[in-house]
Formats: C-alpha cells, structure tokens, sequence
C-alpha cells in the first residue's frame, strides 16, 4: 500500500500534533454535488450506485476532487448488513429506505444469521480496495457501520420511524428477544468492519443515528453495550499503525464519559454539545470530532466561516479535534458553500496549532 502524504486526520485521531485541524463531512459523497447526482442517474438508484464497487469508488472520490479534504469515507450504506441478511432493503423516493421482511418475532430473529461479509457483502470490500488504491495515498480511508440499535430501528420499524414504537415495544416487552437481535448485529458489525480494515480501510466510524432517542438506562444497556462489544472486537492495528474507531451517538452528548470509557478513540459530536465542554469532560481520553450544524451551510460564507471560527475557538489550542459538522450535508446546500466551510476550518485552525 503506497505511504500516505496527507495523514493529519489519523494524527489528530490519536492525538498527535498536526499542523491545521483537519476536515472532512458526514454524507460528503452526496446529493448536494451534481456530479454525483449524474453518476447515481447512471446507476439506475442508489443501491446501484453502492453495489457497484466502480461507481462507489467514483462517488467516494468525487468530493476530493473538488475540496482539500483530509479524509475519504467509503460511499456505501448503514442497511448493508439488514440487507445481506435478506430482509430486502429498497428506497421509495421522497421516504428513505425500506425492508419489504421486517424482524417483528422471535421466529424472524431466530433466522438471521451472523453475515459473512466475504460471502454476503463483497461489493463492499471490493470497493475498499479500489478505492484505497485510486487514493494512491491521498487521504486516509474510513471505513464505517451503522450501529446494532441504529440497525435494529430500521429491521423492527420496517424503515424510518419518528418514535420507534415497535422497537421501543419489544425493548421493553420483551427484553432478552432484543439482546438477541443486537447481538446477532453486533457480531456481524465486527466481522464487517474487520473486513473493510482488512480491505484497507485505515480508520472506521460507528454511526448510532438512533441513541439519542433512548432513555438513560436503556442506552446503556441496548446500545453502549455493544458499541463497547463492538470496539473491543475490532483490528486495531493495520499496516503497521493504530486503526482508530470513532462512535458518534447523535443526541448522545449527555453519554460521552461512559462511551469514552469504551475503548474508542474518537467521539463524534452533534451540534448540541459544546466542543469545549465536551473537551474539559473527556478531552485526556479521546479526540472529538464536529460539531458544526450542518444547516449553517445555508448562510452567507462569511457566516460560515465565523460559526467555523468560533468552534475552533471553542475547542481551543492542541491537537485532538476533526473538524466535521454535527450530521450529514443537506442535498440542498451550495457546493460553493461546502468549499467556502473547508477553506476557513484550515485558514482559520492554524493559529490553534502553532
């Protein structure tokens, strides 16, 4: 694998000294850039586009070419492993995903099976590697997963959900059924994140989109639990330096000491939380990632760049920040806007690394 010549985003994951706070954004491969819109016309739909490992290679690559990011995250999707277990994942326009066999029983959970993701998802780390060897060493890769309790949501609900009425059902109705559905999904998010470490993915995130809608203790025990099972099962050294894994509860602010204590390295952050209150609380342990309101990219630029300010302000001097906003890029942002939030975070983060 060819030396990396931009490493400061696996730098600034451990910790280490780097000369601007790097960037990068959730959903970075998306919508909002016409070219991508054009390659996913190509493909037909957007399973397309992730099932194809040349055309997931060509998305992920997209937004580099156009914006000095610090990293490249595998274009592909959190129901990759619902979808290798033959729940039948489509996307109906305007409503997101859909499972055409949700997990409703006992009978249902009993049949799935761990994945292999050798035999089941190999358009996955056959992108990996196409794409690891496109980057010819550009950027660092990040390889990622949904969470067991993200997954579950989707698998119980049937798709998206606004209060997860059957999930939260059968969490509290039948509690050990539950167990058993997120520790199938536990084990198969490390075969799969291995597999994509092993494809030559050189850094991985944990997406738990749905934590935030847990109460107190049922974070803990239905999804910190096997995010801690999760990090503890995964390769942590590749290609002779750390792997590093990044959790991002979103709504998870309030749980930062106990998801520190995992094992991970890194947390992302939503907007709600205050960078440097969140660095005061666990800063010694972990670096942090965000936080930006991906909806600032609606202003001025020169809005932008102040609020980019600001947080680095917020977080303050030395390393251990990835700057990246608090969720996904909207489909409706100016691409120009994009650029104009890239340029301040290394114009302006500079100061903060003297």
């Amino acid at each position: 694998m060819s030396q990396l010549k931009n490493d400061r985003f696996l730098r600034a994951l451990l910790r280490e000294p780097v000369d601007v706070t790097p960037v990068w954004m959730m959903r970075q491969a998306g919508r909002y850039l016409p070219e991508y819109r054009a390659s996913r016309e190509r493909a037909g739909n957007f399973m397309g586009l992730c099932g194809n490992p040349e055309m997931a290679c060509e998305v992920t690559l997209q937004p580099l070419e156009r914006y000095p990011l610090d990293a490249a995250i595998l274009f592909s999707d959190i129901l990759t492993i619902p979808d290798a277990m033959g729940l039948g994942l489509y996307f109906e326009v305007g409503e997101g995903p859909k499972f055409k066999k949700p997990v409703r029983t006992e009978a249902d959970i009993n049949a799935l099976q761990v994945i292999d993701p050798a035999q089941d998802l190999p358009y996955v780390t056959d992108a990996v590697k196409l794409i690891r060897r496109e980057l010819n060493g550009r950027v660092p890769l990040i390889g990622f997963s949904g969470s067991p309790w993200t997954l579950a949501t989707y698998m119980i609900e049937g798709g998206s959900s606004r209060d997860f009425r059957r999930a939260k059902q059968m969490l509290y109705n039948q509690p050990e059924l539950m167990h058993q559905l997120l520790n199938t999904l536990a084990e198969s998010v490390i075969v799969y994140l291995n597999a994509q470490i092993e494809a030559g993915a050189q850094a991985v995130q944990i997406f738990d989109t749905w934590g935030g809608a847990l109460s107190h203790s049922a974070y803990q025990e239905f999804s910190l639990n096997y995010l801690d099972k999760i990090v503890k099962g995964l390769i942590r050294e590749r290609e002779g330096r750390r792997v590093p894994v990044i959790l991002f509860t979103k709504g998870g602010g309030q749980w930062l000491e106990a998801m520190a204590d995992t094992g991970a390295d890194a947390l992302g952050l939503d907007w709600t939380t205050d960078i440097g209150a969140a660095r005061a609380r666990v800063g010694s342990q972990v670096a942090l990632q965000g936080n930006m309101d991906p909806t600032i990219l609606y202003a001025k630029p020169d809005r932008i760049r102040a609020e980019v300010g600001a947080i680095l302000q917020s977080y303050g001097s030395g390393p251990g920040h990835i700057f990246n906003l608090g969720h996904g890029i909207t489909p409706e942002v100016d691409p120009e806007h994009a650029g104009a939030f890239i340029r301040a975070v290394h114009d302006l983060s500079q100061q903060y690394h003297a």
